[in-house]
């Protein structure tokens, strides 16, 4: 584990794995390094290639925090990494993680190519409504200091079952979850009000790919489709049978052929 320190004095923990062009991964909602097999699977693999950093946003594992909280922070956070690597860098951004990296981009870090996989977007109304109310609920539980049940409600938002979250609350990684429950308002206020917000992204240059899974939600498909759309050197790719939940052994290889590309 190494660390680095934030514009602002936080500081920021993270894995280096492997050689190569350097590859930070930026994980969304509840992901943390100790924790997140999925992203740590993915890191290993593309490892073979790249340099890949893994990190701890703000307020998770052993990462530090600093209030108020803004987005540009985070930002600042990942310009530290960037710093620390070399000074340009590929970035992988998995859910509200790929638009952190948009923001990130957005503001003109030096990001040579850009993957993301799944920014939860919605393109509709009721989808945008939805999001409305869940920042209405999410502020007022951790406003109350109800962590668990901040996280319960950011689960039962993103469509996991109500009896698989009574389990999680009996089991003991519910206090590791509980701990970061007040970094879901950072997720949230980096996605805003759920819309795509097309006029700053068509600043984005970089070569982007933006990636969704086959079986996953059809709000998902147009949320990819919308980016694609907005910015002017972007492209799709949807992996079959994938989900949210995908498999890191489908995905490496994809993002290994574009950052190689």
């Amino acid at each position: 584990m190494k660390k680095v320190t934030s514009k602002d004095g936080t500081t920021i923990a993270f894995d280096q794995l492997g050689k190569g062009s350097p590859v930070i991964l930026v994980g969304g909602a509840f992901q943390q390094r100790a924790s997140d097999q999925r992203m740590a699977q993915l890191a290993s693999l593309l490892s073979h290639h790249f340099t890949v950093i893994n990190y701890d946003r703000r307020g998770r594992g052993e990462s530090t925090d600093t209030q108020p909280y803004v987005v540009a922070r985070e930002v600042e956070d990942l310009q530290a990494l960037i710093d620390e690597t070399g000074g340009s860098v590929f970035v992988f951004g998995m859910s509200s993680g790929a638009v952190l990296a948009l923001e990130a981009a957005a503001r003109g870090l030096n990001i040579k190519k850009l993957a993301m996989y799944e920014p939860p977007f919605n393109t509709d109304d009721n989808g945008r409504a939805a999001a409305k109310n869940y920042t209405k609920q999410l502020t007022a539980l951790l406003t109350e200091n109800r962590r668990g049940d901040a996280a319960a409600l950011a689960m039962t938002t993103w469509g996991t079952p109500p009896q698989v979250i009574e389990g999680m609350r009996h089991s003991p990684t519910w206090s590791a979850i509980e701990s970061i429950a007040p970094t879901l308002a950072y997720d949230d206020a980096i996605m805003g009000d759920g819309s795509v917000p097309t006029q700053r992204y068509a600043s984005i240059t970089v070569p982007t790919l933006v990636i969704d899974g086959g079986a996953s939600p059809m709000f998902m498909h147009d949320a990819a489709q919308a980016i694609v759309t907005a910015l002017p050197n972007a492209k799709r790719r949807t992996l079959n049978n994938q989900t949210h939940a995908y498999a890191p052994e489908v995905l490496a290889p994809v993002l290994e052929e574009f950052f190689a590309s």
